[in-house]
C-alpha cells in the first residue's frame, strides 16, 4: 500500500504556519484542530520547517513561557524530512520510527501534496488487517 491510498482517505489538508507567526498562534492551531504539528511554509509555499507539540514543550522547558511571543522560525525544526505519494506505508513506517518522528510532508514535483501522521499509519494498517481477518473468515467460511 501507498501514501497515496493513505492521503486520498484523509485528504490534502495541510495546516501551516508562516515563520514570521508567533508561537502562540501556532499553538492556538494545534489546540483547536487537536493535530500534532504544523508545517512552516514561507510565503512561496515552500516548506522551512516543521514544528510540533514536542519542539513546544522543548522550548518552554529551556525558555518559559515568554518564548510564546517569538516566531515559529526560532523553535521549529528545520531540517523536515519528506516521502512522496507512491512511497509505501512500510517504508515510511520505518521512516518514522528511525528517525524517531510523527509527522511526514508528502511532496511530488517539488509541490507539497499533504501530511501523513504516525496516526494515519496506525490507523490505515488496523483497517488493513480488519480486512484481511474478514476476508480469510470468508474464505474458512466457503472451503
Amino acid at each position: 500500500m501507498t501514501v497515496r491510498a493513505i492521503l486520498d482517505t484523509k485528504g490534502h489538508q495541510v495546516e501551516s504556519v508562516q515563520p514570521g507567526a508567533k508561537l502562540s498562534s501556532a499553538v492556538k492551531i494545534l489546540g483547536e484542530r487537536r493535530i500534532g504539528a504544523v508545517l512552516v511554509l514561507n510565503v512561496a509555499g515552500q516548506i522551512e520547517g516543521i514544528l510540533s507539540e514536542r519542539d513546544i514543550v522543548r522550548v518552554l522547558s529551556e525558555r518559559g513561557a515568554a518564548v510564546l511571543e517569538e516566531p515559529v522560525s526560532n523553535v521549529m525544526t528545520k531540517r523536515v524530512v519528506s516521502c512522496r505519494s507512491s512511497d509505501t506505508v512500510s517504508g515510511i513506517m520505518e521512516m518514522m520510527t528511525l528517525g524517531k518522528f510523527r509527522h511526514l510532508p508528502v511532496v511530488e514535483d517539488g509541490k507539497l501534496v499533504g501530511l501523513i501522521s504516525i496516526g494515519d499509519v496506525v490507523k490505515w494498517r488496523v483497517q488493513e488487517y480488519e480486512l484481511e481477518q474478514e476476508a480469510l473468515r470468508d474464505y474458512i467460511k466457503t472451503a
